[in-house]
């Protein structure tokens, strides 16, 4: 068994919007090259949870953090720390797809060109890499400068994957990123991450228990803003140590 390296490392991590204490004690660990899939409730601080991890959960002006997040070794809620560092590193992938109203071309090129990348070249080259990266290549590459809104739903979402891998990140977040979509589109989006988790991260917020069984390495249960239990995905779907865990999967509340 091959020691992977500790992407993220959360420790007592607290966060209160006002007065709502929406996160308790979280202490996480999350490994590079593996899926790691947040479920729980509605309400119970998981898009709260991956909104902390690139400092997105900040831009409310009520919240209020505590504990220590680190990223690769490094406190992310150091002042130090910039969040647009961070957010080159850490790509993040919503629940409804959000392509830009540009052409599929100019959703791919905007990250690169941000970063000061001018090169119609190298941008060309990015925009295929991107999309085939993504596993849309084949289906667009005869449109790249028409308007992105004409794809269709599950292919908007690929192209909104294509957009953060464009950027090289080391991290995916993904926020409930099938559950917009049709059973088809799920399955493609679903094949596409264990392909990218060779190369990525993925931290995955999921309603969905059987998508979580078929596409996570590790889960975390999350009830309440706490973490019940995390552990490999088999053994908390199979063997959960936590009767609530066992409640929450097979399906007595949630």
């Amino acid at each position: 068994m091959v020691n992977k390296k500790v992407v993220y490392d959360t420790k007592d991590l607290n966060l209160w919007y006002g007065n709502d204490h929406a996160l308790k004690n979280i202490n996480l660990q999350v490994h590079e090259n593996e899926v790691t899939a947040i479920i729980g409730p509605s309400g119970c601080g998981k898009s709260t949870f991956i909104k902390t991890l690139n400092r997105m959960v900040e831009l409310i002006p009520v919240v209020k953090i505590s504990g220590d997040i680190q990223y690769r070794g490094k406190s992310i809620l150091d002042k130090s720390y910039k969040v647009e560092e961070l957010r080159t590193h850490v790509g993040m992938v919503f629940q409804k797809p959000n392509p830009f109203p540009k052409s599929i071309y100019e959703n791919i090129v905007y990250g690169p060109k941000i970063h000061g990348i001018r090169n119609k070249k190298i941008l060309d080259e990015i925009v295929e890499k991107s999309l085939r990266g993504a596993a849309i290549w084949d289906e667009v590459k005869d449109r790249l400068h028409e308007n992105a809104y004409g794809l269709s739903g599950g292919q908007q979402q690929r192209l909104c994957i294509a957009r953060c891998l464009a950027v090289e990140p080391d991290v995916i977040l993904m926020d409930e990123p099938t559950s917009a979509l049709d059973p088809i589109s799920t399955l493609k989006v679903e094949e596409l991450m264990q392909e990218l988790k060779k190369d990525f991260s993925i931290i995955i917020v999921t309603h969905n228990m059987q998508q979580a069984a078929r596409i996570s390495d590790k889960t975390a249960f999350f009830l309440n803003g706490e973490v019940v239990e995390y552990s490999d995905t088999n053994k908390i779907f199979s063997t959960p140590s936590d009767k609530r865990t066992e409640d929450y999967i097979t399906g007595r509340f949630g």
